[in-house]
């Protein structure tokens, strides 16, 4: 009865005020004050996501996205706050944090609903047994090299917080160390045009299971440290549940969508209105249970009718998702994350050392899990490759840790340059090991074709 008690007070506190107390003060935004920087906020996200953008593409070969993960890196406290501290905190003042973080959000589950829509089940069904091998070997090894290194990382001071077990702080390096950076993937994946190949849909599941498999540790660790058993009993149970049931009914109530557009030869504005209001409930669900938004964006899309209807839905929504949204996740992601706090010859060593770590343990078992699955050799290596991107997602896993104070900012920040090392090697590894070749012999298309990579 008490379990029951507590998940059902956990329930009724999704809509509670979560932020702490604000202190009082002479002056507070007004909604002008708002209005006024959102729009000079989201004029500067998206000149400077197409600056670093190009560079990127131009110097350092890396897709769209990896420009703006550094942008949005770079106008945060790393580069602008250095910098321009008083023209980084005027652009960007706290008090529009929260805005940020809203449209966020929507960029990145909107992102994540389409990438839903393009995945192919029938490639899933004859790749299974590699699936289902690269998920497990992505999850097993991180958190068995994680029980390896956090007992010595325990003796570094500052890295955990004081206090904290040797079994929570292994689960919480586990999760970082096995998570896939799910929206980067997708992205790098659209932008390489894999969307349609088994290879793209063999990773993007089991990315999508090894990310669900991280948040719901961090259900566990945050439950144990303090948020009560409710929390990770509602995150996994209210995820199954959800999941379960939109695969296996969600196809046979969503079809009469499909039938309309096709009836109709396009997709109405209120087909739309009403396929978006379905993202918004499904997002909702995933993000209240505690999981993630994208998860819930995400699982509606894969079972979204097909044909005319994806290919409306994509016209319509994902130009305005890639380029005016999406940045807004990069940047938000940027202004929490502090690249200098590395000042000591020991921590860089040990970030490092972290860094080596985190490429054995999820490029190394994808690749020798593929392997025994039976692929060959080069799409085991564009699986590794592909696997091993981080991306902003571990941002985010770790400034939920920081923030829950079971991180200090040394490890956070050497989170970080593991998670921007990983993302920034995904895409040369995977064109070296898999991509030029399977482009030269006509196996992928020369340019990509989609409206993410063409938007991009």
């Amino acid at each position: 009865m008490d379990s029951i008690g507590s998940l059902w007070a956990i329930l009724g506190d999704v809509f509670a005020k979560h932020g702490p107390a604000a202190p009082a003060a002479a002056q507070t935004y007004s909604p002008g004050d708002f209005s006024v920087h959102f729009f000079l906020q989201l004029a500067v996200i998206l000149l400077a996501c197409r600056v670093f953008g190009w560079l990127g593409r131009k110097c350092l070969g890396q897709p769209q996205v990896v420009g703006e993960m550094i942008a949005g890196v770079c106008l945060g406290p790393s580069l602008l706050g250095m910098v321009a501290p008083e023209l980084q905190a005027a652009i960007f003042p706290k008090e529009m944090k929260n805005v940020l973080y809203t449209g966020a959000q929507l960029g990145v589950g909107l992102y994540m609903f389409l990438v839903g829509t393009t995945l192919r089940l029938d490639h899933f069904a004859s790749k299974a047994r590699s699936a289902v091998g690269v998920s497990v070997a992505g999850i097993a090894a991180p958190f068995l090299f994680a029980v390896l290194i956090t007992p010595f990382l325990l003796t570094v001071p500052g890295l955990f917080a004081a206090g904290i077990s040797q079994a929570n702080a292994t689960l919480f390096m586990g999760a970082c160390i096995a998570l896939t950076a799910f929206p980067m993937l997708a992205r790098i994946i659209n932008e390489r045009g894999l969307a349609h190949t088994s290879l793209g849909t063999l990773s993007l599941t089991a990315g999508a299971f090894d990310d669900a498999v991280s948040w719901c540790v961090l259900a566990l660790v945050l439950a144990a440290f303090g948020a009560g058993p409710g929390v990770a009993v509602l995150a996994i149970g209210g995820g199954v549940l959800y999941a379960a049931f939109i695969m296996l009914f969600g196809r046979r109530l969503l079809a009469p969508l499909g039938r309309i557009v096709e009836r109709e030869g396009g997709m109405s504005t209120t087909v739309l209105g009403i396929t978006m209001a379905l993202f918004c409930l499904s997002a909702f669900i995933m993000d209240a249970v505690g999981i993630h938004a994208i998860f819930g964006g995400f699982i509606l899309g894969a079972v979204m009718p097909r044909g005319l209807f994806a290919a409306e839905l994509k016209k319509k929504v994902e130009p305005l998702a890639v380029v005016l949204l999406l940045p807004m996740f990069f940047t938000y992601s940027g202004l929490n994350t502090r690249l200098d706090m590395l000042n000591s010859l020991e921590l860089l060593m040990i970030a490092l050392g972290i860094l080596a770590v985190s490429v054995a343990a999820k490029f190394g078992a994808c690749y020798l899990a593929a392997r025994v699955a039976g692929e060959d050799n080069r799409t085991a290596l564009g699986i590794g490759a592909l696997m091993n991107s981080r991306g902003l997602m571990e941002l985010i896993i770790i400034n939920i840790g920081l923030q829950k104070g079971i991180i200090g900012p040394a490890l956070f920040s050497m989170l970080v340059l593991m998670a921007v090392v990983t993302t920034m090697m995904a895409s040369p590894l995977f064109e070296l090991v898999y991509g030029r070749q399977a482009r030269a012999s006509g196996e992928l298309e020369a340019v990509p074709g989609s409206v993410a990579g063409n938007a991009a």
